[in-house]
């Protein structure tokens, strides 16, 4: 992929992007429209959450295939997100994200008009493939047209759009739950809204300055940066995208060398066990999970819009803390937190007492730890931990590995559920949020107020 993630170096001294002004407002704008690619995101992968009830009696489902109708979409998300570079690189990630928006608002019409399970699972795979390349092309867009010194909280900004999907997916699911057996074609139609918002602001959006330099466009680059930075710093940055575009060239080969194939086993662990901790059995079964505490069906759903209300809460939090605090000491914290919340789930399971508010609370204090503490930092954390040369490449593979996991995690979760009990499961999950712990303590560094290169220097040292 052309684009990564702060790759572009310092032009010179004292004309360093960290020490460059910015225009906060044009900042805001673009990223806000990029952000509503995560807002599409997160919008799809939680509407299913309130549907989930009303397609299992709609199609009869067994317990294994409600697990394949929450997770088709997530295999399609894999495939995405394995040709969302070859196809930025191509055709840019605003005109990726154009296309995409597209795509996404027919997937939703089509898979409220699904006449069987077949064709319902279909349209999700479909659906899959636009968020699997909005994964990518969204916070690369994101972050390349954000400054050095936002680049912590511009990266916690996807996850904030993310989760601000996943609310209004809750708010949508809460509010048609009334519509009876065909509630969950509507609750899908509602999806066109936001992938036309996309479409629009990408439409007013410029190309990333990147991107365009890549293709020879120069002066509309400038007139980008200009935008973002002001007229005084514009060409020193372009300069620095000379630079780093001259100096781009690594094949795959390259992954194996010494100080870039630690970084990508790093991070590839990180994106397997973000998922086995189990945040999006979390977000797609919460009404599921309430109802098996003796919730009734509405007060399920309406107990999973405060899930999204902490959720997105929790998130803004990360904004302040993120950059300050850094990456390591939140994500050790928040893996020991979710651990002994998910701990604390499966003894009240274990005793009886799964039930009511204290389940409501334990779960909500689970979000607070993944929302403050790990989702928007393993965002900002891949590309930090990925060398410059490699880093287009070498992104590729975490971001497929989060799906794939995410994906395997959410077809088994219903059948394990109920095949092992929910104590025995939170165990499980307990286990694995202790994991990532232990593996971030061994093997994570710290990234804060660290340049990117000192970061790639230390990975070729000898250990």
């Amino acid at each position: 992929m052309y684009s990564t993630i702060d790759s572009i170096p310092p032009a010179q001294p004292g004309a360093s992007r960290a020490e460059a002004p910015y225009r906060l407002r044009a900042v805001l704008l673009l990223g806000l429209a990029g952000g509503f690619g995560g807002i599409m995101f997160g919008f799809d992968v939680a509407i299913i959450t309130g549907a989930g009830p009303f397609i299992e009696r709609a199609f009869s489902l067994s317990h294994l295939e409600l697990g394949l109708a929450f997770s088709s979409l997530l295999f399609g998300c894999m495939l995405g997100a394995g040709a969302a570079g070859a196809l930025a690189d191509r055709f840019g990630c605003r005109g990726v994200m154009l296309w995409v928006a597209l795509l996404f608002a027919m997937t939703c019409v089509a898979t409220g008009m699904a006449t069987s399970f077949f064709w319902f699972n279909v349209a999700r795979f479909l659906g899959g493939l636009a968020v699997g390349v909005v994964s990518l092309a969204a916070p690369v867009y994101i972050a390349e047209v954000a400054p050095a010194r936002l680049r912590g909280r511009m990266g916690a900004l996807y996850q904030m759009a993310i989760v601000t999907g996943i609310l209004v997916s809750y708010l949508i699911n809460y509010t048609l739950r009334a519509l009876g057996p065909d509630a969950w074609r509507v609750m899908f139609y509602t999806g066109v809204l936001p992938s036309l918002t996309l479409f629009a602001l990408m439409l007013v959006s410029p190309e990333t300055a990147r991107f365009l330099a890549s293709r020879g466009r120069e002066c509309e680059a400038l007139g980008v940066l200009e935008r973002i930075n002001g007229a005084a710093h514009a060409e020193a940055e372009l300069q620095a995208i000379r630079a780093s575009l001259a100096a781009r060239a690594a094949g795959w080969g390259a992954l194996l060398a010494p100080g870039a194939r630690r970084p990508l086993l790093v991070t590839l662990g990180l994106a397997i066990l973000i998922q086995q901790t189990g945040i999006n059995t979390v977000i797609d079964y919460s009404p599921a999970i309430f109802r098996s505490a003796g919730f009734t069906l509405d007060a399920a759903l309406f107990s999973t819009f405060v899930v999204g209300l902490a959720n997105f809460a929790f998130t803004l939090l990360s904004f302040w803390v993120i950059d300050r605090l850094g990456r390591r000491p939140l994500y050790l914290v928040g893996s020991g937190g979710m651990a002994l919340t998910l701990a604390a789930l499966a003894g009240a399971a274990w005793s009886g007492h799964f039930n009511g508010a204290l389940v409501l609370a334990l779960i909500v204090l689970y979000l607070f730890f993944f929302a403050a503490c790990i989702g928007p930092v393993f965002w900002t954390l891949l590309p930090e931990l990925l060398p410059n040369h490699v880093r287009s490449k070498a992104m590729i593979v975490p971001v497929l590995a989060q799906w794939a996991a995410n994906a395997v995690v959410v077809l088994v979760f219903p059948y394990v559920f109920h095949r092992i009990g929910s104590g025995a499961t939170f165990a499980v999950l307990a286990a694995s949020c202790a994991a990532q712990g232990v593996f971030t303590w061994r093997y994570v560094p710290e990234t804060r107020n660290r340049s990117l290169e000192d970061i790639a220097a230390a990975w070729r040292a000898p250990r």
